[in-house]
């Protein structure tokens, strides 16, 4: 976003330097970018970032590999010193103007009080439910991001509640119930994600929804689930394409939303496609429904966004190689395939090739 904001403002500089806005119309611009553009992290704070949480995984195997060397209090002093230097530690960086080291500290208090519950249940040889303590652990962040108003904390919080969603999801033997709630606690992370202007956070939201239809259509119906998934993330599709600034408003995600209704919509048929793989009918019906999509895809939003051209291009191929595999010896036949294989590949490729024209000519006459 920062690289946008100096490229508009260039072509600011460069309209009043034609005579085409006045200077009184161009600081007005300039203030406004400067009030709407979405803080973003360097190279160098993505590296302050990584080299926190390293500090934090040497710190507590240190902590851990000498534990019972250390008096129970020295312990719990060493637990709380950490979240307390992390958290304060962070505030005060962030109040003298070093927002970089401060998500870093921040990031080294979430994972201490993760490594805190850990070290201290053994301590105390309290058991439970580890999925509940990355709950825990979840919601502790949660409340961390929306005091410190921490975009990479909301993103850290996504990611434990997607990894409690694995642990439970996936624990197909246990008899822990289905994790319905999951739902709830990403309409809670989306509202957060707004108080922090946490992008990161609500693009994981939307692909963690993704791998939550999967796991439900397992649990429940795949044929239902996966149809309701398609359908939706259809409409959404739509929805982002031909409502871009209704849509953008309300999921803030720099126009992506329309690659988020393409990921789920190629997620729900391809469950189902799994769910009826020896329906060999509704199986070819579902490849030319996904093969519909992709070029809709193209068509519509494929000139605009190059993540949607590529996710099209692979979702195209892993359909005909999935379809290849499951057909193969079947009432196609091997040529059969190939030949109708053929002519799609062409069809698609003259497409492709359009819409890559028709993007390249755009960015030429933009620059000229």
């Amino acid at each position: 976003m920062a690289s946008y904001a100096v490229r508009v403002k260039r072509d600011i500089a460069r309209w009043v330097e034609q005579g085409h806005i006045t200077p009184a119309l161009a600081q007005v611009l300039g203030a406004d970018i400067d009030a709407h553009q979405r803080k973003s992290f360097s190279f160098g704070s993505i590296l302050a970032i990584l080299a926190a949480l390293l500090f934090v995984a040497a710190l507590l195997i240190f902590v851990a590999a000498n534990w019972d060397y250390l008096p129970r209090l020295w312990r719990v002093g060493l637990v709380f010193a950490a979240l307390a230097a992390g958290y304060i530690g962070g505030a005060i960086l962030k109040q003298r103007d070093h927002p970089a080291f401060a998500e870093a500290l921040w990031l080294i208090g979430a994972a201490g009080f993760g490594g805190a519950m850990a070290l201290i249940s053994q301590m105390y040889h309290v058991s439970g439910d580890e999925a509940q303590a990355v709950l825990v652990w979840c919601g502790a962040t949660i409340l961390a991001a929306l005091m410190l108003r921490s975009a990479p904390l909301t993103a850290g919080a996504v990611v434990l509640a997607v990894a409690w969603l694995a642990m439970v999801g996936l624990d197909f033997w246990a008899s822990t119930p289905f994790p319905y709630m999951f739902v709830g606690l990403a309409v809670v992370l989306w509202a957060v994600s707004y108080w922090t202007d946490s992008q990161p956070a609500r693009h994981l939201i939307l692909l963690a929804l993704d791998f939550y239809a999967v796991l439900l259509a397992i649990e429940l119906n795949m044929f239902v689930v996966s149809l309701a998934l398609a359908a939706i993330a259809a409409a959404i599709f739509a929805y982002a394409v031909y409502r871009p600034a209704e849509a953008e408003r309300v999921a803030q995600l720099d126009g992506r939303l329309p690659l988020h209704g393409l990921i789920g919509f190629l997620t729900g048929m391809t469950i189902l496609q799994f769910a009826m793989i020896d329906e060999i009918g509704v199986l070819l019906f579902g490849a030319v429904v996904s093969f519909a999509g992709i070029a809709a895809a193209l068509y519509l939003s494929g000139r605009d966004s190059r993540a949607v051209r590529w996710v099209a291009y692979l979702g195209f191929g892993c359909q005909l190689v999935f379809t290849y595999v499951v057909t193969l010896g079947t009432m196609l036949g091997t040529a059969g395939f190939f030949l109708l294989g053929s002519v799609t590949l062409a069809v698609l490729a003259w497409v492709i090739i359009r819409i890559e024209r028709r993007v390249n000519a755009a960015a030429e006459g933009a620059k000229a």
